[in-house]
């Protein structure tokens, strides 16, 4: 059988920049030899791809200049040329972007299927982006879900990371025929409770209090003004805690200002993440705009128990109690409430770890990129659901 021929868009593609770049690469770096991709992206927007790709005129995102938005419609003649020379079997979609409209608009005039990803929960930033114009949010929220809801409409194949997520997309109006769960792999040789080192912690705090970690890109859509309250009732109430934060973004500035006494750490490289997550005392996430939360599963298999937000992909995998906690996402107090238990109760927080460590067990990413290569393969024969 000839090669399966894949069409990959992306306004981006730089290694370990987030999660949603982590989990492309991670389907790059598996790409079997039965499959061709050719890559169309930002042309200054590439960092360790290690292929040939068609670079496309970019520019800043304007609300948020962390991310690249590719311009295709000034290459359009260049970009469809391209595209009719290399005839794609499947055409896949990272994001709903300028890029990602181009790419299914192509894909309907030529009967290509298309897949996509759901990376990115674009609704949930609503809050932060219209912070400061809250009369625009009612027509700015109703805007994005048409969108979204058109976007996902058009292609053929969406694959969800949680049935929490599917639940949110079948809400707007997303067909549940096109989506399927494609959860979220681990690397368990980077991600796992032998790395604990709890030294190197007591090195940069000076002190032997327990370390809460929070780990994510620095920008306020994280829900970083109550990560900033939990500081706050630290400081204040007394609770013996140190609050450390590794990441880097567009907020680090201004939340460094918010939280003197905090340990910023800055973006670190995977490895040492693990150690980290695996010398931590509890992993605390407030976001409510994950679409998965790949950093609470690396937490949990580095054993460090979570306190996640009751909102957003990350609450779908977190058992009340068992394998972590989720709380009132906006409430620094309830965080701080089941940090309190972990810490207070050793039996219940080594129980929590090893439920934690359990639950990822089975995450695999050599199992599911082999699965997402293999559905789009049945999509380019029209075994899955195939109408757009």
């Amino acid at each position: 059988m000839r090669k399966l021929k894949i069409a990959f868009f992306s306004d981006m593609l730089v290694r370990d920049y987030d999660g949603c770049m982590r989990t492309i690469f991670h389907i790059l770096d598996r790409q079997p030899g039965s499959v061709e991709i050719k890559f169309f992206t930002g042309r200054d927007a590439v960092k360790g791809l290690d292929h040939p790709y068609m670079g496309i005129p970019e520019m800043k995102i304007p609300f948020n200049s962390d991310y690249n938005m590719a311009l295709p419609s000034i290459v359009s003649d260049k970009l469809n040329n391209a595209l009719d020379n290399f005839a794609p079997d499947v055409v896949h979609v990272t994001s709903p972007s300028r890029l990602g409209h181009f790419a299914v608009s192509y894909a309907k005039r030529s009967g290509v299927p298309v897949s996509t990803i759901y990376h990115t929960h674009f609704l949930s930033y609503m809050d932060y982006y219209f912070s400061k114009a809250r009369f625009l949010m009612p027509l700015a929220k109703k805007f994005v879900t048409r969108q979204t809801k058109n976007f996902y409409n058009s292609c053929n194949l969406v694959l969800v990371p949680t049935e929490e997520m599917r639940a949110e997309l079948a809400h707007l109006g997303v067909a549940t025929e096109k989506m399927k769960i494609w959860q979220r792999g681990l690397d368990h040789t980077i991600f796992n409770a032998d790395k604990s080192a709890p030294s190197k912690l007591s090195l940069l705090t000076g002190n032997g209090k327990p370390n809460l970690l929070f780990a994510s890109r620095l920008v306020w859509e994280k829900n970083l003004k109550t990560l900033v309250n939990i500081y706050k009732a630290i400081e204040l109430k007394g609770h013996p805690y140190n609050l450390i934060v590794v990441g880097d973004g567009v907020a680090a500035s201004e939340i460094k200002s918010l939280m003197p006494r905090a340990y910023f750490l800055g973006k670190q490289p995977q490895e040492e993440l693990a150690a980290i997550y695996a010398s931590s005392d509890v992993f605390v996430f407030p976001s409510v705009s994950e679409t998965y939360g790949n950093v609470v599963v690396e937490a949990m298999a580095c054993g460090l128990p979570c306190v996640v937000a009751n909102g957003g992909g990350s609450k779908s995998f977190v058992t009340n109690g068992v394998n972590g906690y989720s709380v009132s996402p906006y409430e620094a107090k309830a965080y701080l409430e089941k940090v309190d238990l972990l810490i207070q109760y050793p039996a219940h927080y080594m129980s929590v770890k090893a439920a934690g460590i359990q639950y990822t067990a089975d995450l695999s990413w050599d199992r599911l990129v082999d699965r997402f290569y293999k559905q789009l393969g049945r999509l380019r024969r029209g075994e899955i659901y195939c109408a757009a």
